[in-house]
């Protein structure tokens, strides 16, 4: 056998241990492989040029720098959104969270302030800074339930960033029983994710950043983020990532699904993902992937198993009113087969606007529109 054979060979040998041995001793690897092939299907058919809600806009009145994330949804044909306000200084400090609601998705009304922060700016309050309300109706409690994430917050230094760190997801309920309960008001029921012991290494300093609930089967899986703001990071995981948590209830308790974490939409940045199901029985997630100009979406045929992100483009189809696109809040479907998006985004005077989009999903292959799901 000539040596270059004899190299070859050896390679080959080297190339299947290394894969045996990834797949016997590695159960995040496994789980990573499944992670589904990229696919563009949803594209831009319509939309709003210009934000929905704009500084000066009836409700804006006292808010200083606009808003943030959040959740928006159809409830008895009305488009309602419950989003954070950056309303005063220190800025992404001083936040309350809001109701708002609209018949067409253009024009809105601010309905109630849910929760408001205490601006604290020493890291002594946990509850310094409040953002991402989560509203969702638990028909076994017959009510409805507020997930929302609290900061500490303090001047950042050269160990890290600090603006909102240690974050913790709280659950509260509706006081008014029933589908009529969802103006509130909510009375907080306690912590049910937060870092600590049971944090993974791909967690940092900015603590658990956003959190998602949604139902597969007869139980309960979400969403939750984190960022690795600290000084000193670990390489081998991405600055923003996502991951699944898991409970036999709405109510909980939680647990992290530290075996297949962090879910791999994005190589590098992943933050809020809001899931919707379809008639069809498939999953849906909208994600803020770090774009200028663009926000990522996922498809998942049993919820655990996603495609990795792709991408809608604003900028290819709209004039471009934003410096930075920032959150998706939440894919919205229509009665005529589109859906429905609406999403926060700065401009060049700081203030944060919300946008909308309308798309349409086609099959990828043929270029046809598929059925209404």
């Amino acid at each position: 056998m000539s040596t270059l054979k004899r190299v070859l060979l050896i390679c080959l040998l080297y190339s299947l241990i290394a894969s045996c041995t990834s797949a016997t001793t590695s159960k995040k690897a496994t789980i990573y492989d499944k992670i589904l092939p990229e696919k563009k299907i949803l594209e831009i058919c319509g939309g709003h040029q210009g934000p929905v809600i704009k500084q000066g806009d009836p409700g804006t009145e006292d808010n200083k720098y606009g808003f943030e994330g959040g959740r928006a949804f159809k409830y008895k044909g009305e488009y309602h959104l419950f989003t954070a306000e950056r309303f005063g200084d220190p800025t992404i400090v001083k936040m309350r969270m809001a109701h708002w609601k609209s018949k067409d998705g253009i024009k809105w009304q601010r309905v109630s302030t849910l929760y408001e922060s205490s601006g604290n700016y020493t890291g002594e309050d946990p509850r310094a800074a409040l953002w991402a309300p989560m509203p969702y109706y638990n028909e076994k409690e017959g009510r409805w339930n507020l997930f929302y994430v609290a900061y500490r917050c303090k001047p950042s230094d050269p160990t890290g960033w600090y603006e909102n760190y240690e974050g913790r997801i709280w659950r509260a309920v509706s006081t008014v029983p029933g589908y009529d309960g969802l103006d509130g008001p909510y009375e907080d029921i306690g912590v049910i994710l937060e870092p600590g012991s049971d944090s993974d290494p791909w967690e940092g300093l900015q603590g658990t950043d956003s959190f998602y609930a949604f139902q597969v089967g007869n139980e309960w899986y979400g969403f939750y983020g984190s960022a690795q703001t600290q000084a000193e990071v670990n390489p081998a995981y991405p600055k923003w990532a996502v991951g699944l948590v898991k409970a036999p209830e709405m109510a909980g308790p939680w647990k992290r699904c530290s075996e297949m974490n962090p879910i791999k939409f994005h190589p590098v940045f992943a933050e809020n993902p809001i899931i919707v199901k379809l008639k069809d029985g498939r999953y849906t997630a909208t994600l803020d992937g770090g774009s200028h100009t663009e926000f990522g979406y996922s498809f998942s045929d049993d919820g655990i198993h996603w495609s990795k992100a792709s991408f809608v483009d604003i900028a290819s189809e709209f004039d471009q009113w934003w410096t930075l696109m920032r959150t998706p809040l939440g894919l919205i479907p229509e009665d005529d087969g589109t859906y429905t998006v609406f999403y926060t985004a700065y401009t060049k005077t700081n203030f944060a606007c919300v946008g909308m989009v309308k798309l349409r999903e086609f099959d990828p292959e043929n270029r046809r529109l598929l059925p209404s799901q």
